[in-house]
């Protein structure tokens, strides 16, 4: 074997890179290998059409990390040191319906209210008094996030123990649809506040999914919706200069082929090129679940069984990426263009956004597309050259259309995308042939290919929100706490671990489960 490192780390994911900082802080030597030839996973800020316009290929919004003590303490330096600096808006989220009429929800809460009331006045005192409680409840259900959570039965004893714990066993059984019908009147309101928590991948009707109706709005209110300056990439960029200063070290286009066991001991990773490269500590690796023993050898079946049996989330998501000329115009006026998060819909009832999300459960593609998205260059000119703008699309779409292959995405996501665009055309006024110059366009497959031993079946935030595969069950009962049975020194990173998909920083759980077992003092390290 090659290298002398303490800790070997597969994968420079957000993740990856949080967790090796943590390691290198505590004064071990890390090394991290990437098979892309760039760092940064799902986090990740890049030129993909045209020199000087800058996309985020997957996560834009950075918004449960707000919560994570890496930047509220600040325990890395990535924001006095490493030059991370967030953007947040006034307004971290928006819906447009037809006619120009727009539902805004404000960071101030009293704005958002009278925002609501412009529809209906009750759902504006309902929801006032919804987000109070949901910022009052964030702390207790926040301080579980960032570190290895506690084994699933304990967690449910615990919530069961006070009434504001029973109300989030109640949400954790139920659909969001079910909350929102049961505490709102009216359609826009329910429209607004579901396709926000399904953006989280989950149908609005499935069962387990609740606990994000009772705690985005406390969310939002509480922390608010961040973007870097620059790009979501810039958290990557702080990563690596805080690794690069404490010592540890990326490897880009280095494919790992296996992790190296030796009895019963995780003892580095083998590169495709036949590369041995140890740690003497262990290794940390983003390895979905359902690919876990094509890089490990001797996983216990029953261990095995469980891991095939995760389930991904209902939906992945298709993105198209524009570089603009000049920047998106708005029918519905300026005010829509200082929203984090935008969302669009044809029409006003509830009904019809339930259609939409039934064609994507039978796995079909809805002639009325989901539609979100918008352009970054409003609130960060940085983004692009003076004047011009940049547009993303996102749209919720199967893995796998019914009847077909993943791959029949190769040769319809043109198709696809240009009858997308076209759909956004009722909301945004320029964005015909004469504004575009460059378009990419990203497919479910897409996003499997660019990570893909954690982006599995396409899904972005490794596996589905529900409760048999959260907390101390997330994946699975044998792998949530960060480790694989049978396998000491092998650690797991990655968002199909807990707290969940979508931008956590939630390597620093992995970092601490490490320090436990190697009896490091993580508070000493952090202080």
């Amino acid at each position: 074997m090659s290298g002398q490192y303490d800790i070997v780390v597969m994968g420079a994911g957000h993740n990856g890179l949080v967790a090796a900082c943590y390691l290198a802080k505590a004064g071990k030597k890390v090394l991290v290998l990437e098979r892309q030839a760039f760092p940064g996973g799902g986090v990740v800020t890049r030129e993909i059409n045209t020199p000087g316009y800058h996309h985020d290929l997957h996560s834009s919004c950075h918004i449960m990390i707000q919560g994570n003590p890496m930047l509220t303490e600040d325990e890395l330096g990535l924001k006095a040191k490493y030059g991370l600096n967030y953007r947040y808006s006034d307004v971290p989220y928006a819906s447009i319906f037809p006619e120009g009429k727009t539902l805004i929800t404000y960071k101030d809460l009293d704005k958002a209210c009278a925002e609501i009331a412009k529809f209906n006045e009750r759902d504006a005192e309902t929801y006032r008094a919804f987000a109070k409680r949901s910022m009052a409840m964030l702390p207790m259900f926040a301080s579980g996030l960032y570190s290895p959570p506690l084994p699933l039965g304990p967690a449910m004893a615990m919530f069961d123990s006070s009434e504001e714990g029973r109300l989030i066993l109640d949400a954790m059984s139920r659909s969001s649809l079910d909350l929102v019908n049961q505490y709102f009147e009216g359609d826009h309101i329910k429209i607004h506040l579901l396709k926000l928590v399904t953006e989280n991948l989950q149908l609005p009707d499935e069962l387990g999914t609740g606990m994000g109706i009772f705690l985005m709005p406390g969310i939002i209110h509480q922390w608010g919706v961040s973007q870097p300056v620059g790009g979501s990439g810039g958290l990557t960029e702080a990563l690596l200069r805080c690794l690069e200063d404490l010592g540890g070290e990326v490897r880009l286009n280095t494919e790992v082929a296996k992790v190296i066991v030796e009895n019963g001991q995780a003892r580095g990773l083998e590169t495709t090129d036949g590369e041995g490269i140890r740690g003497r500590d262990g290794v940390v690796a983003a390895l979905h679940p359902r690919v876990l023993s094509k890089f490990v050898e001797g996983i216990d079946p029953e261990v095995e069984r469980k891991c095939q049996a995760v389930n991904p989330s209902a939906q992945s998501l298709f993105v198209s990426h524009y570089d603009l000329k000049e920047r998106t115009k708005y029918t519905a006026g300026d005010e829509i263009t200082s929203a984090t998060m935008l969302e669009y819909f044809p029409y006003e009832d509830l009904g019809s956004l339930l259609d939409d999300f039934d064609y994507l459960r039978r796995k079909r593609i809805s002639p009325r597309r989901l539609l979100g998205g918008g352009d970054e260059t409003h609130g960060d000119p940085t983004r692009a050259p003076e004047g011009a703008g940049i547009f993303h699309s996102i749209t919720m779409a199967p893995y796998c259309i019914e009847g077909k292959t993943a791959e029949f995405w190769d040769e319809y996501k043109e198709q696809y995308a240009a009858e997308t665009l076209r759909q956004y055309d009722p909301f945004i006024s320029n964005l015909g042939d004469d504004n575009i110059i460059a378009a990419s366009h990203w497919s479910p497959l897409d996003m499997e290919r660019s990570s893909p031993n954690s982006f599995v079946l396409g899904d972005m935030h490794g596996c589905a929100p529900y409760v048999y595969q959260t907390m101390g069950h997330r994946p699975t009962p044998d792998l949530g706490q960060y480790t694989v049975p049978g396998v000491e020194g092998l650690y797991l990173v990655g968002p199909f671990m807990h707290p969940g998909g979508g931008v956590y920083g939630a390597g620093r759980a992995t970092a601490i489960r490490i320090f436990d077992d190697m009896d490091i003092d993580f508070e000493r390290v952090v202080a």
